[in-house]
């Protein structure tokens, strides 16, 4: 859990604006071991350990957290727009399938990504879901990033 905290507060500080040089990831690292158990002979561990397990996740979703900020924030879509297949694609299949509840959010399919002020928020801009039926489903980019990093965690650790 302690593990979780603390990949939490990174991926956080990597949405709001990338790590600072002093957080490296040898700080985190040494954290953990602190607060992880060693794996049972029965649980599988991450190949290489946790400090690899971390620097893997934080490699992996820099890129992600990038472009949903470029796609949230930049003048490419306007409110309302769809994405293009491509921006789709990578949101499909690197934010939403990490979102602990994708499978409501798709709910009866899935039409097409789009972006727009939330409801609730109107200054925010977020990604929503455009259902086959034309519901609308608002989800968190922020949600799915976590739920990837304890998909990618080692077993003791999450």
């Amino acid at each position: 859990m302690a593990l979780a905290a603390a990949l939490a507060r990174a991926a956080t500080r990597l949405l709001r604006g990338g790590l600072p040089p002093s957080a490296a990831y040898p700080a985190l690292s040494s954290r953990s071991r602190l607060f992880c158990s060693p794996p049972a002979d029965n649980e599988p561990s991450a190949p290489g350990g946790v400090e690899e397990a971390e620097a893997e996740i934080l490699r992996d979703v820099k890129p992600v957290v990038e472009l949903v900020k470029e796609i949230l924030h930049s003048d490419r879509y306007e409110d309302g727009g769809l994405l293009s297949p491509d921006d789709e694609k990578f949101i499909v299949e690197k934010v939403l399938a990490h979102h602990p509840r994708s499978q409501d959010k798709i709910g009866c399919g899935l039409e097409a990504i789009m972006v727009n002020k939330h409801p609730g928020f109107r200054r925010s801009r977020c990604l929503f879901v455009v259902r086959t039926n034309g519901e609308l489903e608002d989800f968190s980019y922020r949600k799915c990033l976590r739920n990837f990093h304890r998909k990618g965690l080692p077993v003791p650790c999450r």
